[in-house]
C-alpha cells in the first residue's frame, strides 16, 4: 500500500502541474505535451484520415499493375506532406495536392480533420499552384490575447493590431491601405481596437488628428499625443478645412518638385469627385453638408498621395448616421484596394438592423456571405472578436489585446514629445491639465478639447 501511494503521489502531482500549466501558460503546455501528441497522431493516422475524408486519389497505373502482380489491391494515394513543424499555437504542414484536387476540397473537410486529429481548429491556405498549407491550432488563441512580444512588420505605420484565430497576427499597414472602416455594435470592442491603434501610432513620429463630435468623450484621454482635436461639428468643419489647405499646399509643392505645374498635380478624378458624390448630407444638419461632407470626402479620396492617412474619426457605426452617403461610398471603394478591414465587427446578437444591413451589403459585395454571418454570430460575452476580410475573398476572426484606458492614456502622455510641429494645427491643439505635485501626480490628467488660442 505504501509503495502504491509512493508511486501515485508523484503522478497526481505531475497531472495537477500540467493542468495548471495548461490553463495559465497554454504555449508552454503545447510545446511540452500538445505538439508531440498531435504530431504523432497526425503521422500515424494521416493516410487513413485522408481516405476517410475523401481527400485521396486512385493509385496510378503503375501502382495498380504492381499490386495485381503481388496479389494485392492498390490503396488510394493521399497528398504528399511535409513533417509537422511546430509553431507557437499549433503546427503547420505543407501539402502537395494530387491532380484533380483543389484547396476548396481541403477547406470543406477542415472540420472533419479537426475532430480526427484532436485539434482546436484546422485552417487551409493555398501557397502556390498545387501546394497548400495546413495549419492546426492547439487551443482557442482568441480566449486571451496578449500583445505581440516582438515587432511585426517592416517600416513605419505597420502595426500588429489583432491576433487571428489561426495564431498569426493581423498586421495593419497604413502605407499599403491608408483607409479603414470599422463596423461594430455597442460594447463590441471598438474602443479597445482604437486604443491599440493610437498607442501603436503614438510611438511613431506621425501627426494624429482626432474628430470626436461627442464633446471629446472618446479621444480626450489621448489629447497629449494629438496634434489636433475637434469635439463639435463646427470645430470639425474648421479642422477639415485646415487639413485641406495643408493637403493642397503639399500637392503644389510635390508638383513643383516633380517639374510639373501646380495645377497639374491633382488629377481630374479628385476635382470631379464632388460632382459624382452629389449632395452629401452631414451627420447633424443638411445646412452643413457643403462644409463637412465634401472636405471629408476629398481628404479620404486623395490624402494618401501626400502622406495623409485617412481613418474614421471615431469607429462607431461609420456606415450609419455618422458618415454621409458620398463619404461612405468613398471609404468603401478605397478600402477595397488591398487588404480590407471594413468587416472588422465584433457585433454579437445585439446588432442593430442598420448595421446588419451594412454588414450584409459588404458581404454580398465582397462575395463573403459567410463572413457576414460569422460577424453577426459572434457571442456577446466575448467582446473584441471581429471579422477581417481581404480583397482575395478570404476572411478570418481576430481579437485585439485588451488595453485599459489608463494604460493607453499613459502611453500618450509618455510620447507627447513626439508630436510634430505643424503650425496650421496650432489653433486646434488640445490643452492638457497640469498635473499637481505630490502623491496624486501619477494619476491621469484630464484633457480638455479646447484650442490654446482661447
Amino acid at each position: 500500500m505504501a509503495d502504491a501511494v509512493r508511486v501515485l503521489l508523484p503522478v497526481l502531482l505531475v497531472l495537477v502541474v500540467l493542468l495548471v500549466v495548461r490553463r495559465r501558460m497554454p504555449v508552454v503546455f503545447w510545446w511540452l505535451v500538445g505538439y508531440p501528441a498531435v504530431a504523432l497522431r497526425v503521422l500515424v493516422s494521416y493516410r487513413a484520415t485522408m481516405d476517410a475524408c475523401g481527400l485521396t486519389v486512385p493509385a496510378s497505373a503503375v501502382r495498380r499493375a504492381t499490386a495485381r502482380m503481388i496479389g494485392r489491391q492498390a490503396a488510394p494515394v493521399p497528398p504528399r506532406h511535409s513533417f509537422p513543424r511546430p509553431t507557437g499555437s499549433g503546427l503547420v504542414m505543407r501539402l502537395r495536392m494530387a491532380a484533380g484536387q483543389a484547396p476548396e476540397d481541403f477547406a470543406a473537410s477542415a472540420d472533419r480533420l479537426r475532430h480526427a486529429w484532436g485539434a482546436h481548429a484546422v485552417h487551409v491556405r493555398p501557397t502556390k499552384p498545387g501546394r497548400l498549407e495546413l495549419r492546426l491550432v492547439g487551443w482557442d488563441v482568441l480566449a486571451e490575447v496578449r500583445p505581440a512580444r516582438h515587432r511585426l512588420g517592416d517600416g513605419p505605420l505597420c502595426l500588429p493590431l489583432a491576433l487571428r484565430e489561426d495564431g498569426v497576427w493581423h498586421v495593419r499597414d497604413f502605407r499599403t491601405v491608408p483607409h479603414e472602416l470599422i463596423l461594430g455594435a455597442t460594447q463590441s470592442g471598438k474602443s479597445v481596437y482604437l486604443r491599440n491603434l493610437l498607442c501603436g501610432l503614438a510611438r511613431q513620429p506621425v501627426v494624429l488628428v482626432g474628430i470626436d463630435c461627442k464633446w471629446g468623450v472618446e479621444l480626450a484621454p489621448f489629447a497629449p499625443r494629438l496634434s489636433a482635436l475637434a469635439d463639435t461639428p463646427d470645430r470639425a468643419n474648421e479642422l477639415l478645412d485646415v487639413l485641406l489647405e495643408e493637403m493642397e499646399a503639399r500637392f503644389r509643392l510635390i508638383g513643383l518638385r516633380s517639374g510639373a505645374g501646380p495645377d497639374a498635380v491633382l488629377t481630374s478624378d479628385v476635382w470631379g469627385f464632388r460632382k459624382r458624390c452629389g449632395r452629401c448630407r452631414s451627420w447633424s444638419s443638411s445646412t452643413r453638408s457643403p462644409n463637412s461632407s465634401w472636405p471629408r470626402a476629398r481628404t479620404t479620396r486623395s490624402g494618401g498621395r501626400d502622406g495623409h492617412q485617412a481613418h474614421p474619426p471615431r469607429p462607431a457605426r461609420p456606415c450609419g448616421r455618422h458618415l454621409p452617403g458620398g463619404v461612405r461610398a468613398a471609404l468603401r471603394r478605397r478600402t477595397g484596394q488591398g487588404r480590407h478591414d471594413a468587416a472588422r465587427s465584433a457585433l454579437g446578437p445585439h446588432l442593430p438592423p442598420r448595421q446588419r444591413r451594412s454588414v450584409g451589403e459588404h458581404g454580398a459585395r465582397r462575395h463573403l456571405p459567410e463572413a457576414a454571418l460569422a460577424a453577426t454570430a459572434i457571442p456577446a460575452e466575448r467582446p473584441g472578436v471581429a471579422v477581417v476580410g481581404d480583397s482575395s475573398g478570404g476572411w478570418s476572426r481576430v481579437r485585439s489585446p485588451h488595453l485599459t484606458l489608463d494604460d493607453a492614456a499613459a502611453v500618450c502622455r509618455d510620447t507627447a514629445a513626439l508630436v510634430p510641429e505643424l503650425p496650421r494645427l496650432d489653433a486646434f491643439r488640445p490643452t492638457v491639465a497640469v498635473e499637481a505635485a505630490g502623491p496624486s501626480s501619477s494619476t491621469a490628467a484630464v484633457p480638455t478639447a479646447r484650442p490654446v488660442t482661447e
